[in-house]
């Protein structure tokens, strides 16, 4: 087994708990993220994500890291890079609430979870004031602040991932969406 899934699986196990129906939704998780058209939006990504989560938290950034690692887990569970914007988030949040439920989450953290995956949509964190929201929004983007190696190989991926969009629209698009994050106030 891989760091990366061990690493999930021992967040999920802690934050979402265990038993027969955590496991087989862990499981269903993980195989999401080894899909084949995945090069960013893998289980790496997700790995990454639950450190910085934990960095947060234990800088006191993060109330409710159960919330904000069931938020990491989920909210790429559903990836197609061919998908009309924001559906992919829409679906990952359909899921959550789902296994949520089933997993016998209550209610107000369940929506909690929901919510968090929604916010992935625009990353627009002048609309929320949720510091979990905001942490989950910043380990989703921090990869854009790493170093040039980490950073190249992550636009490599995405990339790989929007193989379909000749150059001049992966540059026109890719550049849209670093511009349109860099010309936010916060």
């Amino acid at each position: 087994m891989a760091s990366d899934e061990r690493e999930i699986r021992l967040a999920w196990e802690h934050h979402l708990g265990r038993g027969r129906t955590s496991e087989a939704w862990l499981d269903a998780i993980l195989a999401r993220h080894r899909e084949p058209q995945r090069h960013y939006h893998q289980l790496r990504h997700v790995a990454w994500m639950l450190r910085h989560l934990t960095d947060l938290h234990a800088d006191g950034h993060v109330d409710d890291l159960h919330c904000a690692v069931a938020a990491a887990c989920f909210h790429d569970a559903i990836y197609d890079p061919l998908a009309a914007p924001g559906d992919n988030e829409r679906a990952s949040a359909a899921l959550a609430n789902t296994a949520l439920v089933e997993l016998e989450w209550d209610a107000a953290a369940t929506d909690h979870v929901v919510a968090m995956i929604l916010a992935t949509i625009d990353h627009d964190i002048a609309a929320t004031s949720d510091r979990d929201t905001l942490a989950v929004l910043a380990a989703d983007l921090a990869v854009l602040a790493a170093a040039p190696g980490p950073y190249g190989g992550y636009v490599r991926a995405v990339r790989r991932e929007y193989a379909h969009v000749d150059d001049e629209g992966w540059r026109t698009g890719r550049a849209a969406v670093l511009r349109q994050l860099l010309d936010r106030d916060r």
